[in-house]
């Protein structure tokens, strides 16, 4: 198993995109992409599979209105029901209307609050990590394609320099 990897470098988007789909199409595992924006349908061309963020960002919702309904219910019900302009509310569901906007607040600030968390988590992106870019260039103007060299080495960086990369390098991964 060799631990070789090609850094194939664009300067335009559009020819990435075709280079993505060059690449898959000639069977080429594509390790990662590094770009300077997010690229509009990348993640499909690459063939990753779709995100189950959106999943967990409702589940973080439901955590927070179901928060939000039993501190409500506790504070206002049982721990100190009380006597507003004349009408004791003795019951949550008598409550309720006061109680909505209580509840949108908690269910987006948890649902917001825990996705930076699982997106920082999943992503691996701790403060103060060191940045893991191959090339700096990837920050500014310059795509970079990152593809497992398995095989012939010339005809890979032959097939990327057709695919329009300005700059083919072969690296040894450590």
């Amino acid at each position: 198993m060799s631990n070789k990897v090609i850094h194939a470098i664009y300067n335009d988007d559009d020819v990435l995109m075709d280079a993505v789909k060059q690449t898959r199409a000639a069977h080429h595992h594509i390790e990662e992409v590094y770009t300077p924006f997010p690229v509009h349908g990348l993640d499909k061309a690459m063939g990753l599979a779709p995100t189950r963020i959106a999943i967990a960002s409702f589940i973080y919702g439901l955590i927070g209105l179901s928060f939000a309904a039993t501190l409500m219910n506790y504070i206002m019900i049982v721990d100190w029901p009380q006597d507003i302009g004349g009408k004791p509310s003795f019951s949550f569901i008598d409550n309720m209307p006061a109680f909505v906007p209580i509840m949108f607040e908690l269910t987006v600030f948890f649902a917001a609050h825990l996705m930076v968390i699982t997106f920082y988590m999943r992503s691996k992106l701790w403060p103060f990590k060191k940045a893991e870019n191959p090339d700096v260039r990837t920050t500014d103007d310059h795509f970079l394609m990152e593809v497992g060299v398995h095989g012939d080495e010339e005809e890979l960086v032959s097939f990327f320099k057709s695919t329009g990369a300005v700059e083919v390098k072969v690296i040894e991964k450590h």
